[in-house]
């Protein structure tokens, strides 16, 4: 559509300039001066229309960078969100799926503590009481019997309460200990996911900053495209006006010349009637 305006205006401009010519080189002055003062009008009228449509496609070509930007700006969050999520989703699998290893290995650990039951080991005093107990008995003194029975029995009952307790602290030190390793465990795991986190977010970054310098650099590019192509249009503005200057100069040089041949015309038939 602009390429065919483009050419009926310079077609219509040479028909008009050609139109100019022949009342030149006619004597129509007159009508020279009409076309010119149009020629002047249509090829400022031309170029201010030039330069409204540069100005108007140059606008076009940024908005459509900045466009392209902004859609590469949001594909890139979405990818990276995205990304991030599923980091998130498999980190947070991980932990869960860690957490019920834990509980099932602490379980199976507590079972075989409590099936590897040692038999308390008794005193060699409790052991002589019993043996003492046991003659007193044979010998049938059973009250003797009796009384050292109940002392045996006492010392028996605290030794084993003695047992019990260390037992129980010896399970908990070991029960304590396998924690503490399975919490060291997790504890590395979660360690991994934040600097594999962290490792996420400074790779986000400078892609981002990649993405931004990409823009940069196009947007610069057709700063400099469009500064040239501007700079290209007004030389030629300047030049078209550099070369009508002459035509005028040539107008007025041939009006200068009419006047004077016309002058020694008028001049010469003066002449020849003073003489007759």
């Amino acid at each position: 559509m602009e390429v065919t305006e483009d050419s009926a205006v310079k077609d219509f401009l040479e028909i008009l300039e050609e139109h100019r010519r022949n009342c030149e080189r006619q004597g129509k002055y007159v009508e020279a001066e009409i076309a010119k003062n149009r020629l002047d009008e249509l090829k400022l009228h031309e170029e201010n229309r030039r330069k409204e449509a540069m100005r108007s496609r140059q606008i076009a070509e940024r908005l459509g960078v900045e466009e392209a930007h902004m859609l590469e700006f949001q594909q890139f969050n979405m990818v990276w969100d995205k990304r991030m999520a599923d980091y998130e989703h498999h980190a947070e699998d991980m932990v869960f799926a860690m957490r019920e290893r834990h509980g099932a290995e602490l379980r199976d650990y507590q079972r075989r503590l409590l099936q590897a039951q040692p038999r308390p080991k008794f005193s060699r005093e409790l052991l002589d009481l019993r043996r003492i107990q046991e003659h007193l008995a044979k010998a049938k003194d059973y009250a003797e019997a009796h009384k050292m029975k109940l002392k045996s029995d006492a010392l028996e009952a605290w030794e084993l309460e003695q047992w019990r307790n260390k037992r129980q602290a010896d399970l908990c030190q070991r029960e304590s200990k396998f924690k503490h390793g399975k919490a060291q465990e997790m504890a590395a795991l979660l360690q991994r996911v934040m600097a594999g986190r962290e490792e996420q977010k400074k790779q986000r970054q400078m892609d981002l900053e990649r993405l931004l310098q990409r823009y940069q650099n196009v947007k610069s590019e057709l700063e400099a495209q469009q500064k040239l192509e501007r700079i290209r249009a007004e030389r030629q503005s300047s030049s078209m006006g550099r070369v009508s200057a002459p035509s005028v100069h040539k107008k007025a040089t041939t009006v200068k010349h009419s006047a004077t041949g016309g002058g020694g015309a008028r001049g010469g038939r003066r002449s020849s009637k003073h003489g007759a």
